[in-house]
């Protein structure tokens, strides 16, 4: 296919028919239609068939390659075989007693030889409950109220979680060195948000102002070590070091919230990749391969906090259904090369695009990691969330809805990542993505120029006319 036919030619319309009278009978019970606020995209709201391997399948049968992978926890591919036989072999035994099985020891066995730092863990249903738990558990071992969060890291959506995550507008964070608790959403007690105060990524200078101010009831700071609700942006070199010596001289305990990075970026996780030991960490998404297992863990001596003096617990929490998936893609990430082809696919595909890329002359940054990565479109590398503001990302949007009609699927909002699973590095899913993602960007850069021709004109018939 040559240049000229890819930037002139249109993608077929998708099919919506059944979608689309899903989306008005779920409407009528579910808000929005569906069971999240960020899956409910109005009439565009998509409704899942099926997936298998690195691909999915909507109602109407319209097929995607998947660069969501729900948001990063189906690390090996949908349906994969080994964890769902496990899995299915594991539940005919019954799923719910709300009593412990060997699944969930071995599952938690399995977290700390991974990572190598935790000592002790507990099971719970999702990431949200793992960083509410852990903020309990670092407030009750230190005697202090407050939690440290930077701005644009998101954390989960409980009340806690939900301080300065995600606006469009930069200003209603405040000024920049002295950032504003900025609630996402109505319903959260201004008491709570008192409790949290917000910082930014990257920067060592404002925390330790933080620490010098509030120290003295600072309980613990929480941080994604990679920002996955900006794109991945990462640290900069020697960020998390001088942080955790940082907090160690304070008396601060660190939360590495690695819901999204953990047994991602490497075996031991995000931890592992930039050489530190939190003090507690959560996990959940990769580590059941898209089972709803999650976890917070740490220190033996906050840990031993449960259960004589701190509230957990959950029906659900530790259920085998979880516990099976957990033991048997851990023990899939520990003992095969899965995540060595995870984050040799994501660097193909990556090599792929700097080819589409680089001839446009338009500038980009590949944020994060090549097994959860960005692509923002700005001059220069960015450091924290406010940064984001900076970037083309109307360009980047566009472009990834101009891949959803082609047949790939990333969020279709530039402050998402790209999720690579094992499955992607089968067949040829590495060239069709990079094609769809070329034909996507050479038409929106010729929407662009259209539409810039014609204001253009519009712009030199007024003043003719005067």
């Amino acid at each position: 296919m040559t240049t000229e036919s890819r930037t002139t030619s249109q993608p077929p319309a998708l099919r919506r028919d059944r979608q689309l009278e899903l989306y008005h009978r779920a409407a009528r019970t579910l808000p929005g239609g569906t069971n999240s606020n960020f899956r409910a995209w109005g009439e565009d709201t998509v409704y899942i068939d099926r997936g298998k391997g690195g691909r999915i399948w909507d109602q109407d049968q319209n097929e995607y390659i998947d660069l969501r992978m729900g948001y990063g926890p189906v690390i090996l591919g949908h349906g994969d075989e080994p964890v769902d036989d496990y899995v299915n072999e594991q539940m005919r035994k019954g799923v719910s007693f709300s009593l412990t099985s060997e699944d969930e020891v071995r599952a938690m066995e399995l977290v700390c030889e991974l990572t190598g730092w935790v000592d002790m863990a507990r099971m719970t249903v999702s990431g949200t409950e793992a960083t509410m738990h852990a903020m309990r558990l670092a407030r009750a071992f230190t005697g202090r109220n407050k939690i440290v969060k930077f701005e644009g890291q998101y954390h989960g959506v409980h009340d806690y979680a939900l301080i300065s995550v995600s606006p469009d507008d930069m200003s209603e964070l405040g000024d920049a060195d002295k950032p504003v608790r900025l609630a996402w959403g109505r319903g959260i007690p201004d008491a709570v948000a008192d409790t949290i105060i917000p910082a930014r990524y990257n920067n060592l200078d404002q925390l330790r102002r933080l620490f010098e101010e509030q120290g003295d009831d600072i309980a613990a700071v929480i941080v994604e070590p990679v920002m996955g609700n900006a794109q991945g942006i990462m640290p900069q070199a020697g960020f998390h070091a001088a942080m955790r010596a940082m907090t160690e001289e304070f008396g601060i305990l660190l939360i590495f919230d690695e819901v999204k990075t953990g047994f991602r970026f490497a075996k031991g996780g995000a931890a592992e990749y930039f050489g530190i030991r939190p003090d507690i960490g959560t996990f959940a998404k990769a580590m059941g391969n898209g089972y709803p297992a999650a976890a917070f863990g740490g220190r033996r001596d906050i840990m031993s906090q449960l259960p004589d003096k701190v509230s957990h617990g959950g029906t659900y929490a530790g259920n085998r259904v979880a516990a099976a998936a957990a033991v048997k893609t851990l023990e899939i990430i520990r003992d095969t090369n899965a995540l060595e082809t995870i984050h040799a696919t994501g660097r193909r595909i990556q090599d792929g695009l700097r080819e589409v890329l680089n001839p446009s002359g338009i500038p980009y940054v590949f944020t994060g990691h090549p097994s959860m990565f960005g692509i923002m479109f700005i001059e220069e590398v960015p450091t924290e969330y406010r940064d984001w503001a900076k970037s083309d990302h109307a360009l980047y949007d566009a472009v990834a809805l101009g891949m959803f009609a082609r047949g790939a699927m990333p969020e279709p909002d530039s402050r998402e990542p790209w999720f690579i699973c094992e499955a992607h590095a089968e067949g040829d899913i590495v060239d069709q993505v990079v094609t769809i993602f070329e034909e996507s960007f050479l038409a929106t850069l010729e929407e662009r120029a259209r539409g810039h021709a014609d204001r253009v004109g519009e712009e030199t018939g007024h003043l003719s006319a005067g």
